[in-house]
């Protein structure tokens, strides 16, 4: 706030009518004038909309500031990369690789980020490290089909695995230390459970 000045008297850029505020009041009389009511933006704060296709004279008519008639002055039309009627650029470069929609989803963890959460005492190296242990340490976010470990970063701790997938790398890592590492053989993802399930359905049905 700033210091008041003696004689001075400030005008708040409002409407006609609003009380003014002098500068050798206090400023708890100052408070009292103000009300919640009365609260309101600095006269010319908020601008109105400009309303468009409103006539020559609004300066925003015939094709309401668009600069086209036809399709591009209408809404819900894209002409984003089209070229003409050639063909386009991105139908004439070449395709190369696919996303896998079979593929497994594994919350990947690093042994060096395993590693700083023993040093840190957030992970205990007692027992056998799970998905569920990486998880409650922040390390595994994730992870529909379980838990992988790769082999980046230094490990020195020994400790024991249980996990649904492991990196050649960090699988040598975890056994230099000392430790071992678990993983389950025929680990099925969640596509491979739902079309086993629905395999078994139908077997049902059918024998019915």
């Amino acid at each position: 706030m700033l210091p008041p000045h003696k004689g001075v008297t400030f005008h708040p850029a409002s409407p006609k009518g609003r009380a003014s505020i002098s500068a050798t009041q206090s400023e708890s009389e100052c408070y009292d004038m103000t009300k919640l009511n009365e609260l309101s933006d600095n006269y010319g704060a908020r601008k109105g909309r400009m309303r468009v296709g409103r006539g020559i004279g609004s300066g925003q008519g015939k094709t309401a500031g668009r600069g086209q008639k036809g399709a591009k002055a209408r809404a819900g039309v894209s002409v984003n990369g089209f070229e003409g009627g050639q063909m386009p650029l991105h139908m004439r470069i070449p395709k190369r690789g696919f996303n896998n929609i079979f593929a497994k989803d594994f919350a990947e963890v690093n042994l060096g980020m395993i590693q700083k959460a023993f040093d840190a005492g957030k992970l205990s190296a007692d027992g056998v490290i799970d998905h569920a242990a990486l998880k409650a340490a922040g390390l595994a976010r994730g992870g529909k089909d379980g838990v992988r470990l790769l082999g980046k970063g230094e490990f020195t701790a020994k400790a024991s695995f249980a996990v649904d997938g492991v990196s050649k790398g960090a699988r040598e890592a975890v056994e230099k230390a000392g430790g071992s590492v678990a993983v389950p053989e025929g680990v099925l993802s969640e596509h491979e459970k739902k079309t086993a399930r629905r395999d078994a359905n139908k077997a049902a049905r059918a024998a019915k």
